[in-house]
């Protein structure tokens, strides 16, 4: 384990506001901008901060911002972030008192509050009994309606035969939501809408829980048809206090993660929001609760006086900056005072309206496939909070989550918050990876949004996307990038001269490029363009413009004839497609053999990359061929398997 400290231009110092007794020096034992967000307060605070990081993460930037940092491990969680026994050393070795655990990886382990407890070292979190009655999904909810907080009909499967789940799920009545018990984001969850659904989805959600959990037991819940997600951000100190610092509004989602979050709640009225506030302290209080967490609940849209308690997450959470933003309060500072020992304050009067948006490394265009690659721009406005993962030259790998950046927004209502997010959005120009900020905006624009007519399925209306279409400010803009090496249709000396061409007057020649969309699509010959553009190491350039990008992929003269031919062939004989990787990942499942005969839209393997499983289907009947095997790392478009329908049956 290596102890590293960093460049100190990278970690300048800022002049102290306030010390939180006790604490000289805390380990940060996460990543990405989360990291970033608790070294900030950390910095303010005149507190030493210790970063961790992977083989991944040797060069991201919470590892330069921190006073001192710690390698851990490998690139895969499992063998770094989530390992207790490298945070805890890396702790002790550089003289830590505390470790803050973000969200996500270890932030509600009991192992590591114990572990830390037993090292002397101050877990910055409930303690463990708080830890182990709300982080079981099943017992939480037992335990919280002992206390009088509303829970959803349903029940916890832990121990059941699949045959003792099924006669309970049709007693409870359908649909049902299978979750695992352990962990949260929404991971694991499936929808079951008959009983014949129930047994594949109870072995999707266990396969995804045990390797995001290390536990596969599940808990089934009544499905409410129309729900709204508010949760309630409660604080607790070690005096016996519980306050709630408002609600939040986390229902715009997809597949339960949350994309769009705002402060306070849409259209609730007042007297539901103090039923709800009140809910969640008693949750709280219910267990001598000691520092952040959030209480969760479902709220029926068309009834919102009807909510039901889901979790509470014992951790600070992702969209704690919209509540920062209408509180004014530092809420990772209010965590380091209450583990210090601190009382908490009264809580404050919630002004304004604040809306988050989170910044995905995906293609909404491809259904939210995840994206990889190194960040060649990133550019972000004025006037609005960014908490970022990245910046320009960060790598985004497939090991972690896909969200590389939030972009927040304040205003005095929030028609007002609204209206900036979607012109910060269109500010923002990320190159090099794709993302769905196209999509947040047309989401932050969508009538039923502006509205505040919300429920957890209005995402889904939306979808399938368009494919998009590069603007010619874009196609300008991408030209003037290729490479020179890689320009369509000169050669390398003609190509160093844009505009000029032999015996002719000057002009520019038209670039013709392939999109991810497989179109091909040409530049009008303009000089130039006002969107942002950069080429990557493969040739390919990148263009930005209010909030689209794209990849283009120059095509030369040669290659568009091989194209041609290529189609030709492919309408005038047998389909024989590739079937390819629609992200890189690993292999997590193969679902044929060589050689078996598979019907059109039969999964073939499953592929596996940010907390995101991917089947690829057959494209039509035929006999597979596998290129692949379970465990095999893949890049995005390799082909991973051959349907013939040559040898059907």
């Amino acid at each position: 384990m290596n102890l590293l400290v960093p460049d100190p231009v990278a970690c300048t110092e800022r002049a102290p506001a306030s010390r939180s007794e006790g604490f000289d020096t805390v380990l940060v034992a996460n990543r990405g901008e989360i990291a970033r967000r608790i070294i900030r307060t950390l910095r303010e605070r005149g507190i030493r901060s210790v970063a961790v990081y992977s083989d991944a993460d040797a060069d991201a930037p919470h590892v330069r911002e921190a006073d001192a940092a710690v390698r851990i491990g490998a690139a895969p969680a499992a063998e770094s972030y989530l390992r207790v026994d490298a945070i805890v050393d890396a702790a002790l070795q550089s003289g830590a008192q505390a470790i803050h655990p973000g969200y996500g990886f270890l932030s509600e382990s009991v192992a590591l509050a114990g572990a830390c407890a037993e090292a002397g070292i101050v877990f910055i979190g409930p303690d463990v009994r708080a830890l182990e009655i709300m982080g079981d999904k099943a017992r939480a909810r037992n335990h919280v309606s002992a206390h009088g907080v509303p829970v959803v009909p349903g029940f916890d499967a832990a121990g059941m035969t699949d045959t003792q789940i099924r006669t309970q799920a049709d007693e409870v009545g359908y649909p049902l939501l299978v979750k695992p018990s352990a962990g949260g984001g929404g991971k694991g969850m499936e929808v079951v809408r008959s009983g014949d659904e129930l047994l594949s989805a109870l072995a999707t959600a266990r396969r995804v829980a045990t390797a995001a959990f290390g536990d596969d037991s599940m808990v089934l819940e009544r499905l409410v048809q129309r729900p709204r997600h508010i949760e309630v951000q409660v604080f607790g100190d070690s005096h016996g206090t519980v306050i709630a610092l408002g609600e939040r509004e986390c229902t715009l989602q997809r597949r339960h993660q949350k994309v769009i979050e705002e402060a306070p709640a849409a259209n609730l009225p007042d007297a539901v929001r103090r039923r709800l506030l009140d809910a969640a302290v008693a949750a709280a209080q219910s267990v001598e609760y000691v520092g952040a967490g959030t209480v969760e609940f479902l709220v029926e849209a068309d009834s919102v006086d009807d909510f039901f308690f889901i979790e509470m997450n014992t951790r600070l959470q992702v969209e704690h900056p919209v509540t920062e933003e209408v509180t004014r309060l530092d809420l990772v500072g209010l965590q380091l005072d209450v583990a210090a020992g601190g009382a908490l304050p009264e809580p404050p009067e919630v002004r304004g309206h604040a809306i988050e948006a989170r910044v995905y490394a995906e293609s909404p265009e491809r259904g939210f496939l995840p994206s990889t690659g190194r960040v060649l721009l990133f550019d972000v406005p004025r006037g609005v909070r960014v908490d970022a993962a990245v910046e320009t030259g960060s790598e985004v790998t497939g090991f972690y989550d896909p969200m590389i950046a939030k972009v927040i927004a304040f205003g005095r209502d929030r028609a007002a918050a609204l209206r900036r997010l979607d012109a910060a959005l269109a500010r923002t120009v990320v190159l090099g990876v794709e993302t769905n900020i196209a999509f947040l905006r047309a989401l932050s624009r969508h009538e039923r949004v502006v509205a505040g007519d919300l429920d957890t399925g209005l995402i889904e209306t939306m979808l399938p996307l368009p494919a998009q279409h590069p603007s010619e400010r874009m196609l300008a803009a991408a030209a003037s990038a290729v490479p020179v090496a890689s320009a369509p249709n000169v050669g390398e000396l003609w190509g160093s001269v844009p505009g000029w061409r032999l015996g002719s007057s000057a002009t520019t020649t038209p670039t013709v490029f392939l999109t991810d969309a497989d179109e091909v699509v040409e530049t009008s010959g303009g000089l130039g363009g006002h969107a942002a553009a950069a080429s990557d190491a493969d040739g390919a350039v990148w263009a930005s413009e209010e909030g689209i990008t794209m990849r283009l992929r120059p095509l030369s003269r040669r290659e568009r004839m091989r194209r041609r031919l290529a189609e030709r062939t492919m309408a005038s004989g047998p389909r024989q497609p590739e079937c390819r990787a629609p992200m890189p990942g690993a292999v997590v499942a193969v679902h044929v053999a060589d050689g078996d005969t598979v019907r059109a839209g039969d999964p073939l393997v499953s592929i596996e990359a940010m907390k995101m499983e991917h089947p690829v289907l057959a494209p039509h009947d035929g006999t597979v061929q596998l290129l692949v095997a379970l465990g095999d790392q893949v890049r995005r478009d390799q082909p991973v398997a051959h349907v013939s329908e040559q040898e059907t049956a």
